[in-house]
This record gives structure tokens, sequence and C-alpha cells, in this order.
């Protein structure tokens, strides 16, 4: 793995920019990178992940490795977080607070090897992970890089079946933490090779579908891109972006930092109580004293939104109980799974409970909407 200086970064170009390019892909400014927003069609690679599979560029997501003597206690303090319970090749997701319990970003952190740690954060919170992760760093003997590598998901029912047909991308016990492909279990990881590279592969994602989370040094990127479009397209993969993983994290849930998550929220408020170990983990740290006592009764709490007809709640759409507002709406569309529109929404916590029937107002229409306990959409299993 190669690193780079622990500073600030200006917007990047994905090492993949110009294999998106001549796909015809419509570009974005993501967390100070240039990402597709589509190839085709939404709704096409939304079904191709849904179905057979789709391929995501995530190489604007942050990347840190932890080292050093004090490593676990370093993370003990700095994350919501029991590292002792992570065993070699696991993965956790967790979360970095503020001290007044405001989330500053949710992460994977993996056992990548028995001294090291591998945390993976969002881009658009890189800087705020770094500066907060150095500062925390100061009193303990661990070591923080800032890795260049990229990332590359694989996502959908045949996910493994085209890693496993990738040209060059194969097995090696040396590596393997004493998985295979076959074994490895859902948040777990194991090293492959790839064009004679040590890889790291990862069963995550962020769709609601079996999947895997590549890391691969830079320059073998596009190797890697290639080879995996290669081995998938003729099963049916498909390229996918941005606007794809929105509606597809959405049907499955999954909360997205800037509308679920936000300094101004805490963990219990967005349904993630149980990601933070307050009962289980004795040591102190950042945001812990805050969460034991931080949650008003009376402060918002994050529900689901189901309603009939095709006008979805967009972010920032309030959300009504009778003639009141109760809420806003932090993400939502038509769903291409359900047919539906869905939502996620704050309301007023008097009315979380499965079942209530409430109003979003879609631009001066009240469209009626009932919660619902999330997800929307799980896989079969």
């Amino acid at each position: 793995m190669t690193t780079t200086p622990m500073t600030p970064r200006s917007a990047r170009l994905s090492p993949l920019h110009d294999r998106h390019e001549a796909l015809g892909a419509s570009f974005t400014d993501f967390g100070g990178w240039l990402m597709p927003v589509r190839y085709e069609s939404d709704l096409s690679e939304h079904h191709a992940v849904r179905t057979t599979a789709g391929l995501f560029d995530i190489s604007h997501m942050a990347l840190f490795g932890v080292a050093g003597a004090e490593r676990e206690a370093f993370l003990a303090y700095t994350l919501a977080l029991d590292p002792t319970t992570l065993k070699l090749s696991r993965a956790k997701y967790t979360m970095i607070l503020a001290p007044d319990g405001g989330i500053i970003d949710d992460l994977i952190v993996t056992r990548n090897a028995e001294d090291q740690f591998l945390i993976v954060a969002n881009a658009g919170n890189r800087d705020a992970v770094r500066t907060a992760l150095l500062e925390r760093l100061v009193d303990f003997d661990a070591q923080l890089v800032e890795l260049d590598d990229s990332l590359l998901a694989v996502q959908g029912p045949r996910a493994r079946e085209i890693l496993q047909r990738t040209e060059g991308l194969v097995h090696d016990d040396a590596l393997a933490m004493g998985h295979t492909l076959d074994t490895l279990p859902y948040y777990a990881a194991m090293g492959m090779r790839f064009c004679d590279r040590a890889v790291l592969v990862s069963r995550t994602g962020y769709t609601g579908e079996d999947g895997f989370e590549i890391s691969v040094d830079a320059d073998r990127t596009a190797a890697l891109w290639d080879a995996l479009l290669a081995a998938g397209e003729p099963l049916g993969m498909a390229p996918a972006g941005l606007a794809s993983r929105d509606t597809l994290r959405l049907e499955a849930g999954m909360p997205l930092y800037g509308h679920e998550l936000s300094r101004q929220v805490v963990p219990a408020q967005a349904g993630l109580g149980r990601v933070v170990p307050l009962k289980t983990k004795s040591a102190d740290f950042v945001g812990r004293s805050a969460l034991e006592s931080v949650v008003a009764t009376d402060a918002p709490m994050l529900v689901g939104l189901v309603s009939d007809g095709k006008r979805a709640g967009r972010a920032g759409y309030p959300v009504l109980h009778g003639d009141d507002v109760v809420g806003e709406i932090t993400s939502g569309a038509l769903s291409p799974t359900l047919g539906h529109p869905i939502a996620m929404a704050f309301v007023s916590p008097s009315l979380t409970e499965p079942g209530t029937e409430l109003f979003i107002d879609v631009r001066g229409t009240r469209i009626p909407a009932t919660v619902t306990a999330l997800p929307f959409y799980r896989r079969a299993q």
C-alpha cells in the first residue's frame, strides 16, 4: 500500500476517469472527487444490481491505516468501537463522534492484519475524520497513515461468481487469513492476489445486496476494473454510478451522511444506538458521556415512510400530522424495486410507531404516507 502526506486534498479524478468517459458516464462533484452519476440509466443500473451485479468505482472513499503498540487503545478511545472484539479479518460498522455525541462520520473498521486496522470513511468527511484522528492520536503510541489505494465494489447476487471468474484475481493462502471466496463471512475480509499484487477483498457493501469491496493499488485499478467487467458483462453485470447507489442504499434503509447522519444527530436518533457499545465497552471514548444523557425525550427520530402513487418526497420536504409540521424528509425516491415512493424522515418521537398515518408536503400537495420499519427491502437469503 502506498501513502500520502496527511494534508487536505483538492478535488480529484478517479484513476478510472478515462474508463468512465469512454463508457459515456455523466459526472458530478462528490466529496471533492469527480465521480460518475450514471452510465446508461439510473433504473437499468439499479436493476442490474438487484438481479445480477453492478460494478462501482468507490475510489473517492477515504482509507486510513492504523498500526503501533497502542493501536487498540487508540481506536477504543477514538471510535464508538471495542477493537478487542474484532478478530483477524473481521470488519465492523461504527462511528467517530464529536465530544457532544454528534456524528462526525460513519465508518467501517477492519482488522486486516494481526497488528493493523483499516478505517474506511466517507469522501466528504475525509478532512474531518483525518483531523479528529490526528487530534486523538497524540497521547498514544500508534501510527496513522492515509492510503492511496482505490476501492471497487461488485454488488449483486452474482458478485461472488464474477470475482471467481475474474482473470488474474487468484487465491493466495499466505494472504487469505483462513478464508476463500466461498467461505468468506459477511463483514469479513481476505487477501487475494491480482497481477502479482496483494488486494484486500471485503464482503461488505452499500446496496442491500451481497457483494464485495476490493482495495487495490492505484496503479492496478484500471486493470482490475477491466478484468471485472470482462468477467461480469457476459452474466449481465453493468457499471453503475452514484444515482443507482443512492436508490439501492435507500431501499436497504442505509443512512447517508449529510442526510440521515450529521453533527447534529446522535446515533440513537438514527436508529443506530446498537452500534455504540455503551453497555459492553467499559473504556471511555470520545462522545460517551454525552450519549449517556444527550437524547432529549422530544428529539426527532428516524423512520421509514411509504406511500402510494408516483410522487415521492425528497430531502427537505415537510412531514405533517394533521396540519402540524412534525418532521422532515431526509431521503426519498420512487423505489425502482418496489414500485412505490419510499422515504426516510426525522419525525416527532410520538409518531414513530409503524402504521402511523402522516402526510408529506410534496410541493404544496399533501401525500398520505405510512410509517414503516426499516429497511424497505431485504434481499432473498
